[in-house]
């Protein structure tokens, strides 16, 4: 039972530095698995709901982005079920590029606001999910400052109860790589994001 609360712990941390020590410009690098970056445990939520942890949405896609290489189609979340993102690989894009699925109608998310949110982050390069707060079936919070610019130009400006999209060259992701999430430097990554909440 240790073992696996010392995995949480370092999965914790883990999820600390892969939405906040890279937007800083920082090189830390863990040697972990990707593996563990999929069960990260991560900091209360301020929404009282979870994230759907039932795969896939059904549909016709939301958005459907041809890139400089590849393409990808992204459906977003439901009450029910997860975002679903089909990526024609590699993708790659030459500029950071945001698409509302949903427009929602609460407050505006100001650019220095923290959040509460649903999300699930997506390889460019060979489709993998690295990070998925659907799988773990809780919201992430955090403050807009201490994330990478790409989740921030996604999320500011947007109205809680929104769900994005975003696809993201590497300046505006890892450009160095996460190897714990196996990001490589210069993939382009893809987030479906649902916006829970939003304070000042």
């Amino acid at each position: 039972m240790a073992s696996v609360n010392n995995t949480v712990k370092s999965a914790a941390a883990l999820a600390a530095l892969a939405l906040s020590l890279v937007a800083c410009g920082s090189k830390t690098e863990s040697s972990s698995s990707s593996s563990t970056v999929t069960d990260m445990a991560t900091t209360p939520a301020i929404a009282a709901s979870g994230c759907p942890m039932v795969a896939g949405a059904e549909g016709t896609p939301d958005w459907t982005l041809t890139g400089a290489t590849g393409s990808v189609a992204v459906t977003g979340s439901t009450d029910t079920a997860a975002p679903r993102v089909d990526v024609t690989g590699p993708f790659s894009v030459t500029e950071t590029q945001v698409k509302t699925l949903t427009a929602g109608d609460g407050p505006v998310v100001a650019p220095t606001d923290s959040v509460s949110v649903c999300y699930m982050g997506v390889n460019g390069r060979d489709g993998t999910v690295f990070d998925s707060a659907y799988q773990r079936g809780e919201p992430v919070d955090f403050s807009l400052t201490q994330v990478v610019p790409g989740f921030q130009k996604a999320i500011a400006g947007q109205k809680v109860g929104s769900t994005v999209a975003v696809a993201m060259v590497p300046a505006d992701g890892y450009p160095q790589g996460q190897p714990a999430a196996g990001i490589e430097p210069g993939d382009t990554l893809i987030f479906a994001i649902k916006i829970l909440d939003a304070d000042s």
